[in-house]
């Protein structure tokens, strides 16, 4: 299927992979390929839904608020705080230096305990199923090719994945959108 993705689809599908990376998640989710969609500013998808107030940063935000913590995160800091350690400066001070979400990374291993480096996230089963929708908005539309409209269209015929919250809880009318986005593909 891969060898019909346009290259700003085929482009959005790799930028989501560097978003899950980011954000320490263990699969790639629909709000990957949104975030991966949102990261393009100049295709099809990142224009419509910036007409409708919801770029990268904005999505990124929603995600981070919908994705519950894990229940020690505040306790920790809340420990830490009581002897004196202020874990945001630190947090501050460590990112400065070795980038983003440094201290949030786990090490990844294979099933025998040896560290893995730069391998590939799985898809989650939203995600996959989006992608395959993707492909039937593209034929249901009579074109060749999957452009990045085609997998917004694909997230927001999903509709349950939290790519779909997100685009609910920025006030934007999923239909309308799709409409949008058909009417941009042509």
């Amino acid at each position: 299927m891969f060898e019909r993705f346009h290259k700003n689809a085929r482009q959005a599908v790799v930028l989501a992979q560097g978003n899950a990376q980011r954000l320490h998640h263990d699969r790639i989710g629909t709000e990957h390929i949104l975030l991966g969609l949102l990261e393009q500013p100049d295709t099809v998808s990142a224009r419509v839904l910036g007409r409708h107030g919801l770029d990268h940063d904005r999505a990124r935000q929603s995600v981070l608020r919908l994705i519950p913590r894990k229940p020690g995160d505040a306790l920790d800091a809340d420990a830490l705080k009581s002897i004196g350690i202020d874990l945001s400066a630190i947090r501050e001070k460590v990112e400065a230096a070795f980038g983003p979400g440094a201290l949030d990374r786990k090490p990844r291993t294979d099933r025998r305990g040896h560290l893995l480096v730069g391998h590939h996230i799985p898809f989650s089963p939203r995600a996959k199923k989006t992608l395959e929708l993707s492909l039937r908005e593209a034929v249901h539309l009579k074109h060749r090719h999957i452009a990045d409209g085609h997998l917004l269209l694909g997230v927001l015929r999903e509709g349950e994945g939290l790519a779909s919250r997100v685009i609910a809880d920025a006030g934007i009318d999923s239909a309308a959108l799709r409409r949008e986005i058909v009417t941009e593909l042509g």
